[in-house]
């Protein structure tokens, strides 16, 4: 005897009520467990194909952790101190690059620049909240004993989750498999098997989206000599990972810099923009398509939304989960309208008269 619709909602309802109060109050400790699980997932497509390749899914774990250290000591040598230098240099004479606007505007709109205009007090207001807040936050993050201890226990655990999750993965999705109640098996499996198609679509697809478009900008814009071009060229491939705001960011960041450093250099202004453009052709005609696809039917609205209400009920971690809630819930919309479409409230006498 199956349990009635009316009491199975009401225990998932108590377990949905009972996951919101531990991210809630548990929030801060579950961080890196919940970034480690990710990275876990984001990985585990490449151990298994490691594993049809002939390794064990130890060697394979193993291949993909010695991997990633290298990256990262590479990066640590070479790539983020020079993000940091040049972070905090643009903060420093943001400014500067609003006064030098300021005086662009006034010398070719006079009248938009007369006096003690808004534009006028805007444009000075934005350069000095940039660099006193801007300073503030980096003299707090490095100096804060709290703030250097959770990045280091981040660094420490989440390397470690990750490794022992992407190891056993295969393993604890069978565990949860043979955990499903047996009367819904085959409806969730198909749910689940959608959410993941979503997730690894979306969230692998854009990720590597965005660390190729991110390593494109910053390397040609520092190639060309702009000032900066690092800090422009990640700032622009983390964003890509929200449809539309990466190149629009990017590239008002790269050519409003490029515009004060190159003035009257028309031809490398026109490099930042040709860079940009042509990011944004090889995105959407080659990097799209093929990574991410045209079937995710996760929307920029839809994420957006998902991603506002989570963060600011649970912080980062809210956003960290706010992808994969925002999926699942887009697919069990679309399982739920389907199964409307099927029934006889939708349908109504149709099959009585056979329309």
């Amino acid at each position: 005897m199956s349990l009635p619709v009316k009491d199975q909602l009401k225990y998932w309802g108590i377990g949905f009520v009972i996951l919101s109060v531990v991210l809630w109050f548990l929030g801060d400790v579950l961080l890196p467990f919940i970034l480690g699980a990710a990275i876990a997932y984001f990985l585990d497509p490449l151990a298994d194909r490691l594993e049809k390749a002939g390794t064990s899914r130890a060697l394979a774990t193993a291949i993909i952790t010695i991997c990633a250290i290298l990256i990262f000591v590479l990066m640590a040598l070479l790539v983020i101190p020079t993000l940091v230098r040049q972070t905090g240099q643009l903060i420093n004479v943001a400014p500067e690059l609003m006064r030098n606007l300021q005086e662009f505007l006034t010398m070719r709109f006079p009248d938009l620049m007369a006096g003690d205009g808004v534009v006028r007090d805007t444009l000075q207001t934005i350069g000095q909240t940039i660099r006193d807040k801007g300073g503030q936050l980096l003299q707090t993050a490095l100096s804060s004993a709290a703030s250097l201890l959770n990045v280091i226990l981040l660094f420490v655990i989440v390397p470690v989750v990750s490794v022992y999750l992407l190891l056993d993965w295969d393993n604890m999705v069978a565990r949860v498999d043979d955990l499903l109640p047996r009367e819904h098996v085959d409806t969730i499996r198909h749910l689940a098997a959608e959410i993941d198609h979503v997730l690894s679509s979306f969230v692998r697809g854009m990720g590597t989206v965005s660390l190729i478009l991110g390593v494109y900008y910053a390397v040609a814009l520092m190639l060309v000599g702009l000032q900066f071009g690092l800090v422009v060229g990640v700032i622009a491939g983390v964003l890509t990972f929200i449809p539309y705001v990466g190149a629009i960011v990017g590239g008002v960041l790269a050519i409003g810099l490029a515009l004060f450093q190159f003035w009257g250099d028309w031809i490398w202004i026109a490099a930042v923009w040709a860079i940009f453009q042509s990011g944004q052709f090889i995105e959407g005609n080659f990097l799209t398509p093929k990574l991410v696809g045209d079937s995710v039917g996760l929307h920029p609205v839809w994420l957006l939304l998902g991603m506002s209400v989570f963060g600011s009920l649970f912080g980062f971690v809210g956003l960290l989960v706010a992808v994969p809630v925002a999926a699942a819930i887009g697919v069990i919309a679309r399982f739920l309208v389907t199964r409307y479409k099927s029934s006889r409230l939708y349908r109504g006498d149709a099959d009585k008269t056979g329309t």
